[in-house]
């Protein structure tokens, strides 16, 4: 037997993950059945599960079996500068967007987004509270404070469809940079009035300010993702010193 065999049952469970056949939340087939599928020992099978379960694709739990925890979901490109709209279309999801605050407040109100977004106490921005659901259920919940005066006919239909898109499209701006932070945080009462009780009540917040090509910083974004079902993915690679 093929001392790797197990790395292609790994793969080809991974492609079947990817694929649908096991969706999020289903269970695999047991270990008894996968040594029957691929006609290889017990020990084989734990393995290739074992590598699943390490790079986050199942969570293997006492008398349940190998549960799939992979969720698109989860696999959010945080670190990229992207319109929920956009990563919706490169992932093939399908949220629908609901806007739940649509409304102008003063910068003065929320004094850490005055200070990110440099403003005077009598700016104003447009707060939009946005919830992506999928299947009834509040996954993701978006907190976007924009600064008025740069978009004054922002709507609540654009809010509805992707603001980004009528940023760069309609108003002619080119959106450049953001920096980001990832915090775990405790539920506040708001968090529990969007995802209903979850378990921890713990939310993923990313903050972000971004800016546009001139450098001004226009958007406070605050993403709040179920701490449960979020998991950061990037790609780093370590600078050697020939390369310094």
């Amino acid at each position: 037997m093929n001392r790797n065999k197990y790395l292609t049952i790994y793969q080809t469970i991974t492609r079947e993950i990817l694929e649908g056949k096991y969706p999020y939340q289903s269970i695999l087939p047991s270990e008894n059945k996968l040594v029957e599928m691929y006609d290889v020992s017990r020990e084989t099978v734990r393995k290739a599960l074992s590598l699943l379960q390490s790079n986050g694709y199942i969570q293997k739990l006492k008398g349940k079996g190998s549960v799939v925890i992979f969720n698109e979901a989860n696999h959010f490109p945080v670190s990229q500068l992207i319109s929920f709209k956009e990563i919706q279309e490169s992932l093939n999801l399908h949220y629908e967007t609901i806007v739940e605050r649509f409304e102008v407040v003063s910068a003065k109100d929320f004094p850490h987004v005055q200070q990110a977004l440099k403003l005077g106490d009598y700016e104003k921005l447009w707060k939009v509270v946005r919830c992506r659901v999928e299947n009834g259920k509040t996954a993701i919940v978006d907190i976007d404070y924009f600064i008025q005066s740069l978009m004054p006919a922002l709507s609540e239909e654009v809010a509805q469809q992707s603001i980004y898109e009528y940023i760069e499209d309609r108003l002619g701006l080119t959106i450049s940079f953001s920096n980001k932070a990832i915090t775990f945080e405790p539920f506040d009462d708001d968090d529990f009035d969007y995802f209903g009780e979850t378990n921890p009540p713990y939310a993923a917040v990313v903050r972000s300010v971004v800016h546009l090509d001139d450098t001004r910083p226009f958007q406070y974004n605050v993403s709040k993702h179920r701490a449960n079902e979020f998991k950061f993915v990037d790609f780093s690679r370590r600078i050697s010193a020939q390369d310094e």
